[in-house]
């Protein structure tokens, strides 16, 4: 039904990304960028529909996750770095418009992604985050009084860590 999934990785960007791949090679491209804190197995069940389907779809575990490499600076995690790193899999693959679908962290890459190099965005579904621009404020800040958000439950147990 698809074929099984790839999986290789690819120096690009000064790091090694890990990447899931099924579909024909030759298929339209479909660039999966998965959320928080997620790896490419998010999207196992979208990917083999689609490559049944003729698409071929790339999921990569982005910096930090999985079997990508995780820099060791935090500096190293910037929106830059991240669009930065799928655009440099997307050249190394001779890819030059693809779909793109982003989940929950992965929606807001995505949304960069469009931003930043439009020229590579064939078309853009995102689940769960809607754009929203930078503001003034650190998203910390701009979510501080959402208790319930996860994001910030995360937060407040990083702060109570001892590590």
């Amino acid at each position: 039904m698809g074929g099984e999934v790839r999986h290789w990785n690819a120096d690009v960007n000064g790091i090694s990304l890990h990447v899931a791949d099924q579909g024909p090679a030759d298929g339209p491209p479909v660039l999966l960028i998965h959320g928080f804190p997620e790896l490419w197995l998010s999207w196992r069940h979208q990917m083999t529909a689609l490559a049944a389907r003729g698409f071929r779809t790339l999921a990569p575990d982005l910096r930090g996750y999985g079997d990508s490499t995780v820099p060791d600076d935090p500096a190293a995690y910037t929106i830059f770095h991240i669009v930065g790193d799928l655009v440099a899999l997307l050249n190394h693959l001779g890819l030059t418009k693809v779909m793109v679908v982003g989940h929950d962290l992965g929606a807001q890459v995505a949304w960069h992604l469009c931003l930043f190099r439009p020229d590579m965005v064939r078309a853009v579904v995102n689940l769960g985050v809607p754009f929203f621009p930078r503001g003034p404020n650190s998203l910390t800040e701009a979510f501080a009084g959402c208790d319930g958000l996860y994001i910030m439950q995360f937060q407040a147990g990083m702060k109570a860590s001892p590590f």
